[in-house]
């Protein structure tokens, strides 16, 4: 009787071991949004981060990526993200400025000077530092991956030094620092959202615009736009958020492949990325734009007269922010 009893046992702890296992990776499908095309890089890291969470959990998780701002613009499904209603958000950094003002000092001009140096920074220590300062806004960052080096086009005229930039008027993202870089290049920058970019420079409401090559190609602005100057003033993350209430309802091993599939989404991300940029490149220029590139004296023009932009701003970045990343840099270049 005892070892029909413990048979039992043993058998009602096998049963209740193997619905646990079971148990460790639930059902989950998490909606991704971004508002670049299904064609653009971006789609990449999400599909790698899917095929990851799919091949860790048997097929229980997965991601369902929106494209286009299918469901909102950058900044509305960063909302909805906080609030929970959509599970991810694959953000520009510039957009979460206005959240956490440590993401702002990535909107400098000419903050990197290579690929090593964006690598280094957004898997090293500041991306533990803005990691850890994300919850308090009811968001979890699982990685940076990239929206790319930034290049200005207008549809007037080739830019070839820095006076060919005054008086055109280009869109800009709504942040200060961008605001400030073009009005010092004396452009004329006008905020906009992203999605209404493409019909402003067909109907001629703004001349011109700054993004990278990948995003160019694929928002079709060749058909709207003649000149392409190849400046990479900036340097574009975009930042992979989870909604903090839809992270705290996953379990720790459910965490741990989400958290270990953002990093090898990153990895397919940036590869395709780069690749995309060499290919756009030359896809644009079949398109019939006109590629060109300031001299180096132009360069360093163009960038002695930018640089002020990095004292004014401070105060939207956050002195400590600044701080931290510039010793970050100097690290890495071994200064």
């Amino acid at each position: 009787m005892k070892l029909k009893t413990l048979a039992l046992a043993l058998a009602a702890t096998v049963a209740f071991s193997a619905s646990a296992m079971a148990a460790e990776y639930g059902s989950h499908t998490f909606k991704v949004s971004n508002g670049a095309g299904p064609d653009h890089p971006v789609a990449a890291g999400v599909d790698g981060m899917s095929a990851c969470l799919e091949a860790g959990s048997d097929g229980a998780m997965k991601l369902r990526g929106f494209y286009s701002g299918q469901l909102g613009d950058d900044a509305e499904a960063t909302q909805s993200v906080r609030a929970g209603s959509i599970e991810m958000v694959v953000t520009g950094a510039a957009a979460i400025g206005g959240i956490e003002p440590a993401m702002s000092v990535f909107g400098l001009p000419f903050l990197f000077a290579n690929d090593k140096e964006v690598d280094a920074i957004m898997t090293g220590p500041y991306f533990d530092y803005l990691a850890a300062k994300m919850p308090q806004h009811d968001l979890i960052l699982l990685s940076i991956w990239e929206n790319g080096f930034r290049n200005a086009t207008n549809s007037k005229r080739p830019i070839e030094k820095v006076a060919d930039f005054d008086g055109l008027n280009f869109r800009v993202m709504q942040n200060n620092i961008f605001l400030d870089t073009f009005r010092r290049l004396g452009a004329n920058p006008v905020p906009m959202a992203f999605g209404e970019v493409f019909t402003a420079l067909e109907t001629g409401a703004v001349d011109g615009q700054e993004n990278p090559l990948p995003l160019i190609e694929a928002s079709k602005f060749y058909e709207v736009q003649k000149y392409l100057t190849l400046t990479r003033h900036a340097y574009s993350p975009t930042p992979v958020l989870m909604s903090k209430s839809v992270w705290e309802g996953l379990n720790a091993d459910e965490q741990a492949l989400v958290m270990k599939c953002a990093s090898e989404g990153r990895d397919a991300q940036v590869a395709r990325s780069r690749a995309a940029t060499e290919e756009a490149a030359q896809e644009l220029q079949s398109e019939g734009m006109q590629i060109s590139e300031l001299s180096e004296d132009e360069m360093a023009k163009l960038r002695e007269i930018v640089a002020p932009v990095y004292e004014t701003a401070i105060p939207d970045i956050g002195q400590e922010n600044f701080d931290k990343l510039m010793a970050e840099l100097k690290a890495i270049r071994g200064e």
